[in-house]
């Protein structure tokens, strides 16, 4: 098998039909693992209900809201346990356009990184109908992980994100700390660490046009 995208999933009928479409109607061999922490809408049961029309999609329901980080970090020992070569984490709400992955996995497959970043802020602020604030509060986090980690990262909160199984292989997973999103900057701090060649490849980021958004205070 080569490439999974794992996607958490909460609550999420509105979109998860969708991008589920949009990744399988790409021409790369893609794999799908939702995650979903027992939506109470009925996510995992509109996943499951398309499992006989898509052959490489799957689901690990869990109970519980759990938080983002551990579902990634389930995902990711699912898809070393099934030998998996490239690994995406992507969001269900569609704010991370499908058509941007084989993008993502370019650079990795012609030039050998280990790690490439769909990444907002590479050239300038590439983010559609997110309030000022937001922006605001997004943005001035990555300079100051930037300044405080000393990583050449311009987005370090991207969740929009592709690692090779060597990396994933060598992050002791069960030591992550985070289990919200700052758990996306741990991921990339260990890596970096670990002198990991990483690319950040410039995406448009569009806010959410279905459902709740899950980042609290």
């Amino acid at each position: 098998m080569s490439n999974l995208v794992i996607i958490p999933t909460y609550n999420e009928k509105e979109n998860i039909e969708k991008i589920i479409h949009k990744v399988f109607s790409l021409e790369n061999d893609f794999h799908i693992l939702i995650v979903d922490d027992g939506s109470p809408d009925g996510t995992g049961d509109i996943v499951k209900s398309l499992q006989d029309k898509f052959e490489g999609l799957y689901i690990e329901e869990r109970t519980g809201k759990l938080g983002l980080g551990t579902a990634y970090i389930h995902g990711f020992k699912w898809a070393l346990k099934n030998k998996f070569n490239y690994v995406f984490e992507m969001d269900a709400d569609l704010s991370h356009n499908p058509e941007d992955i084989k993008r993502i996995l370019e650079p990795m497959l012609e030039n050998n990184y280990d790690i490439s970043i769909g990444s907002r802020y590479i050239k300038c602020i590439n983010v559609v109908n997110w309030p000022l604030s937001r922006i605001i509060l997004s943005y001035t986090a990555s300079l100051y992980v930037r300044f405080i980690t000393r990583m050449k990262i311009k987005d370090s909160t991207s969740g929009y994100i592709c690692y090779k199984k060597s990396v994933l292989e060598s992050i002791d997973l069960d030591n992550i700390k985070f289990t919200g999103y700052a758990f996306q900057i741990e991921m990339k701090y260990k890596s970096y660490l670990k002198n990991f060649k990483i690319i950040e490849v410039p995406i448009i980021f569009s806010d959410r046009k279905f459902g709740i958004s899950k980042l609290n205070g």
